[in-house]
Order: structure tokens, then C-alpha cells, then sequence
């Protein structure tokens, strides 16, 4: 597998009232592709930070980032803006789907910006609603006649609906109970296993038990790497004691 993403000397820095505050400081990271990457960490630890560098979401202070080998650090705001739409898909802890669309307009609204309203695009965006469970019955509704859990199947559906090349995800079990919090990340796990490259931020063991690679932030900088197989691969059970017993080696 090939790096999708590199950071060479990644640094970012906040002033707030004349204070610097080093929220990354001279990280160096790749992101393979295929690759299912969880970045972990306690509060403060420069985790999503990380992830809206990485994702072009925000520029760094300093140092680079690269996506397949370009570099998109200096990228003008608008030209971001396009990056994003063309490669990136993004699924946050707060859902965003917009509440005076229904379901099927709200994936719709986002696919058009890339796509023409095609049949084939509206057989596509209910062919993903189904797979993630989404059926039929749903796909008039609005987004207060859902669960949190169908809400966020739905953001997902309209985070891919255009085949990023990689997608990020912010926390996205983090508002959800844990039996609408498995059927999420359910979605996700069938995703990486269809070759979908992710990057997900969370606090959170079961979500964390998902991805091949766990890398652990401390202060701005990664401390520890835990490699796992795909999941459904192994033993959970030993997957889930070699994930804790690495967690508990970096103090989280």
C-alpha cells in the first residue's frame, strides 16, 4: 500500500490573548491507503486538531501535508474548498443534515455538487441507504422524525455518495447509545472492508477496537502505535486486551 496522506514537521499553533498555545508540534505521519487509522488521546491532546489539518479543514502553522504526494499546504482557501469536495468525506459527532430537506435530499444536495441528478445517482444514493439500513419507509422523512443513529447512517451515506478517496470522521458514535453506536460503526468496519480508507478520531475503546491502526497523541505529538488486524479477523476478545493493554501503556 502507498501513503494517501503525509505530514512532514506538522506544526499548529493557536494565540489566544497573546499566548501561544502549541496544539501540534513537528508531527511527522502517514496515512496508507486502505488503511483504517484511529487516532486516540486524552482532552487537549491535539486530536482533532490533527484531523482538520490532515483533512484541509484548517492549514497548519507550519510543516506539510501531503495527499498522494501533493502538497496541500499552501492550497488558497477556495482551492481547499475543492480538495475537499473531490477526495474527502466527513462524518462529525454533530450530524449537520439539514432539517428542511428529507432524507433522500439531503444526500442529493451534497452528490450534485460532483455529480449531474441522474437516474443512475438516485439509484445509487438508495442503494447505500439500504445497505446501511436506511429502508425505504425512511427516505421521505425529515431529520427530527429519526433516531440519532438513522441521522448519522444518513451522513454517512452522503460523507461517501461521491467515492472519497479518504474519509475522515470526528467522534461519530459520540452522541449515540451503544446499539445505534454499533449499527454506525457497523457501517464503517463494511466500508474499510469494500477499500474505503478512513481516519477517525475517538475517545472511545469499542469504536477504537475497529480500526487496523491506533496511534496515540500526547501533547501534539504521537507517543505510540498499536497495529491490529482487520477487524472480524481475529479473536475480539484478544483483539480487545491487546488494544487495552497498549492504551494502558500510554497512560489513557
Amino acid at each position: 500500500m502507498k501513503a494517501i496522506l503525509k505530514t512532514e514537521k506538522l506544526c499548529k499553533t493557536f494565540s489566544n490573548e497573546g499566548l501561544q498555545q502549541h496544539v501540534i508540534k513537528n508531527l511527522d505521519l502517514e496515512i496508507m491507503e486502505k488503511d483504517f487509522t484511529v487516532i486516540m488521546g486524552s482532552s487537549g491532546s491535539g486530536k482533532s486538531t490533527l484531523l482538520y489539518a490532515l483533512s484541509g479543514m484548517d492549514k497548519p502553522t507550519m510543516g506539510k501535508v501531503f495527499f498522494n504526494d501533493e502538497d496541500i499546504s499552501d492550497y488558497s482557501n477556495d482551492k481547499l474548498a475543492v480538495f475537499r469536495r473531490d477526495h474527502c468525506g466527513f462524518v462529525f459527532q454533530s450530524i449537520y443534515l439539514l432539517e428542511n430537506m428529507n432524507v433522500l435530499d439531503n444526500i442529493l444536495t451534497g452528490a450534485l455538487l460532483v455529480q449531474k441528478n441522474t437516474p443512475e445517482l438516485v439509484a445509487k444514493v438508495k442503494e447505500l441507504l439500504n445497505k446501511v439500513g436506511i429502508d425505504e419507509a425512511l427516505w421521505k422523512k425529515y431529520p427530527n422524525q429519526l433516531s440519532g443513529g438513522e441521522c448519522q447512517r444518513v451522513g454517512i451515506v452522503r460523507a461517501v455518495i461521491n467515492n472519497p478517496q479518504i474519509l475522515f470522521a470526528d467522534e461519530p458514535t459520540g452522541a449515540l447509545n451503544s446499539s445505534s453506536g454499533k449499527d454506525v460503526l457497523d457501517v464503517f468496519t463494511e466500508l474499510h472492508k469494500n477499500g474505503q480508507s478512513i481516519v477517525m478520531v475517538t475517545h472511545d475503546l469499542k469504536t477504537a477496537l475497529r480500526g487496523s491502526r491506533v496511534i496515540y497523541l500526547r501533547d501534539g505529538g504521537i507517543v505510540g502505535e498499536h497495529r491490529m488486524p482487520d477487524y472480524g479477523t481475529d479473536d475480539n476478545s484478544k483483539r480487545r486486551e491487546s488494544l487495552q493493554n497498549f492504551l494502558n501503556e500510554m497512560g489513557w
